[in-house]
């Protein structure tokens, strides 16, 4: 069995919840060969401690912290893109991205948060995998609002809307069918106990350690769906499989570390634009199984809030930037590229920070040329390597 799954996991606290993953994978008959591990750290964390767990589990892998990064931009004559991953920000994931195309037989990628476990009854990454390969039929899913709430399940008992869920789309009316699934291109679990919500809902929720007081069960999920064509919904990365195919529209943006200081939005609108670019190409994202359960470790709401706040407006709209761009894109690049151009070079002076989309935009366009240096780069070493074996 060849090596064609990178799993990326941004980590500054328990890495080893990754041993109950590979526990997970052996218990259900997963292939762990199949896996490269890529750890994104910092400078300031164990990357010795995190490379024994790799050995002691038998996983192959990699530990990048902060230096390591920027060492690896310098290997491969790309130290002018290494701005495009941010400091001390989940939106390091990006990296991970960087890392795949780099590295072809990485055909599919999976994200997982180091606050997350895996449900034991489900086969973690097959199931993921699965779920990437189906054509079968599946619920779909919209509303009037054109947001579909992952949470809609249950949203009658609990009344939760996810992080990065527009205000301005609730209340919705969700209405349903079913239809068959066509190219998978992600694969987007869902959680368990702490519910992924924005500070303001957590507040409204009644705690101040970040950890709302409403918890979600197995029961609050009823199977898989989509969100049709033309309907967005929130994308988080702790658990989360994609196809290699869908990078350049999956770019995390280059959130907190940015003199705007808006944070906390980098998976949620590289979601906005993967949905997008998935209704142009015609590709489907599915949601709901394998389920994790996330721990999310106390914290002050207040922090989350203020790193919230500055992107709050633009939350509202970044949807609206997209929606209807690139119609004619055939690929991946294509459809990335023209909504990245629509960013660098929209006026949004009306919104709080609005210029905070054209250097998101800029720096996106910035993406897709290092993504076109990388595989020619890619291709000129394995050219080498052929002809050095001739």
């Amino acid at each position: 069995m060849k090596q064609d799954v990178c799993v990326v996991v941004p980590t500054i606290r328990d890495y080893d919840c990754m041993r109950a993953y590979f526990e997970n994978a052996r218990e259900h008959g997963f292939d762990l060969d199949r896996l490269f591990v890529l750890l994104v750290t910092e400078d300031f964390c164990d990357v010795e401690e995190m490379e024994t767990m790799l050995e002691e589990e038998g996983v192959d892998g990699a530990v990048y912290d902060g230096s390591r990064r920027e060492a690896w931009f310098e290997e491969r004559g790309l130290s002018s893109f290494s701005h495009l991953i941010p400091a001390a920000s989940h939106a390091q994931t990006s990296f991970g991205l960087l890392y795949m195309w780099a590295h072809p037989r990485f055909e599919r990628g999976v994200f997982i948060d180091d606050d997350t476990l895996p449900h034991e009854e489900w086969d973690f990454f097959g199931r993921h995998m699965a779920n990437l390969d189906r054509t079968d039929e599946v619920e779909s899913v919209r509303s009037e609002e054109r947001w579909v709430n992952v949470l809609y399940q249950n949203a009658e008992e609990h009344g939760l809307y996810p992080r990065g869920y527009p205000y301005s789309a609730m209340d919705e009316d969700v209405q349903t069918d079913r239809r068959e699934l066509t190219d998978v291109v992600a694969s987007q679990g869902l959680w368990t106990n702490v519910p992924d919500l924005d500070a303001v809902r957590i507040l409204m929720d009644g705690d101040l350690q970040g950890q709302a007081q409403t918890r979600t069960e197995k029961a609050d999920f009823e199977g898989d769906f989509v969100a049709e064509t033309g309907q967005y919904l929130t994308v988080c990365s702790m658990n989360l499989a994609f196809e290699r195919e869908v990078i350049p529209a999956f770019y995390q943006l280059p959130m907190d570390d940015n003199e705007w200081e808006v944070g906390r939005f980098d998976d949620i609108w590289s979601g906005v634009f993967l949905k997008r670019a998935a209704d142009v190409l015609e590709k489907d994202v599915v949601n709901g199984y394998p389920l994790c359960e996330h721990n999310k470790a106390p914290r002050p709401t207040f922090d989350d809030l203020n790193n919230e706040v500055p992107g709050l407006e633009l939350n509202e709209h970044v949807w609206e930037v997209v929606d209807g761009v690139a119609d004619d894109a055939d690929s991946w690049e294509g459809a990335a590229r023209e909504m990245a151009r629509a960013f660098a070079g929209g006026d949004f002076s009306e919104w709080n920070n609005g210029s905070f989309l054209n250097h998101c935009g800029e720096y996106w366009l910035d993406w897709l040329d290092c993504l076109d240096e990388l595989a020619g780069a890619e291709g000129a070493r394995a050219e080498s390597a052929v002809a050095a074996d001739d």
